[in-house]
């Protein structure tokens, strides 16, 4: 059985939801956002931490009301269910012209819709119960709000870490490949704010990592591996500092511009550590893919100077970009 409910919500905040939605990949066959299935996802996976989060929250009001003596048992109880309601409307609610949502839901998610119109909507609208809902999901970091969505993968992940066990999956990078690996430890990126499995590929013996919401299929095999202390340590520093990438640190020079160096300044996304500078030269111990995407976005700024394999992709990167540009002003 399937069944539609109109919810009403903040543009600003369906928006910020969809770019969640993009963002952890859930694709209609079009290759369009489907924000429904994110949604149903979501209902699922983070209804029974809100509902507890709210639980507690009117544990912690009634018992600050039960201290006062003039408030009896039961007036206390009813204030704390009216401030609690209160102030999840107003976390829920955003200023703004707001934009209803369609969500069809069915199985699972249907069950958790109807048990909210039946048991909990005491002082609000079954709208206003999800933007609350929504709201608090939002609140959460971003590598929070994978987790969330992608729980069940994380404990599995978790279970194979703590008992030394060989994983195989998928991903959706590369969905006809299947990796067999030796899992040692997840670890959340300070920008982008994903959550990354570090582990050593089974097969070649090479450090990879892989963004938790892009496996699938994961399975956990029977077999066993020891624990190597110094792979760990290899892994644990690139933990620390680029979990998104597993390739070995270069010794990088960069030359950059009055305007390059303001660019650096201003764009923090990704930015790479400076060992030192001289002048308009920088010195950098990081690893090459990460060098090479980060300076990308600085054109004639910003010159790689060595390692000479860096230097030689940029120069292939802009080449390309220039033979694109040309050959679609001749087509013209």
């Amino acid at each position: 059985m399937t069944e539609k409910y109109k919810i009403y919500l903040s543009e600003e905040m369906k928006s910020r939801l969809e770019d969640d939605a993009e963002l952890f990949e859930f694709f209609k066959k079009d290759g369009s956002v489907n924000l429904n299935a994110f949604l149903k996802e979501l209902l699922i996976h983070y209804f029974d931490p809100y509902r507890n989060q709210k639980t507690e929250l009117f544990r912690s009001v009634l018992a600050e009301l039960s201290s006062i003596q003039s408030v009896n048992a039961s007036h206390a109880e009813a204030i704390a269910s009216r401030l609690v309601s209160a102030y999840l409307k107003h976390s829920g609610a955003q200023p703004g012209k707001a934009a209803a949502v369609t969500l069809t839901v069915s199985g699972p998610s249907l069950d958790i819709m109807r048990s909210i119109e039946n048991n909990l909507l005491t002082d609000s609208s079954l709208s206003q119960y999800i933007s609350g809902l929504l709201a608090s999901y939002l609140s959460i970091s971003r590598s929070g709000r994978e987790r969330i969505l992608f729980g069940e993968i994380c404990d599995r992940l978790d279970s194979a870490i703590r008992n030394h066990r060989i994983i195989t999956f998928s991903s959706t990078t590369a969905p006809d490949l299947v990796f067999t690996v030796q899992p040692y430890m997840i670890a959340a990126s300070r920008e982008e704010q994903f959550n990354y499995l570090l582990c050593m590929d089974a097969r070649y013996g090479q450090p990879r990592t892989f963004r938790i919401s892009r496996l699938r299929a994961l399975y956990t095999t029977s077999e066993c591996f020891a624990p190597d202390e110094q792979v760990r340590a290899r892994l644990q520093k690139i933990a620390l500092r680029n979990p998104q990438s597993a390739s070995g640190d270069v010794q990088a020079q960069v030359r950059l511009t009055a305007r390059g160096i303001q660019k650096f300044r201003m764009v923090t996304k990704n930015r790479p550590d400076v060992l030192r500078a001289d002048g308009n030269t920088y010195y950098f111990n990081w690893p090459p893919r990460q060098l090479e995407e980060y300076f990308k976005r600085f054109g004639q700024d910003a010159v790689i100077v060595s390692p000479k394999e860096c230097r030689d992709n940029m120069k292939a990167f802009y080449r390309k970009a220039l033979d694109a540009y040309t050959a679609s002003v001749s087509e013209k």
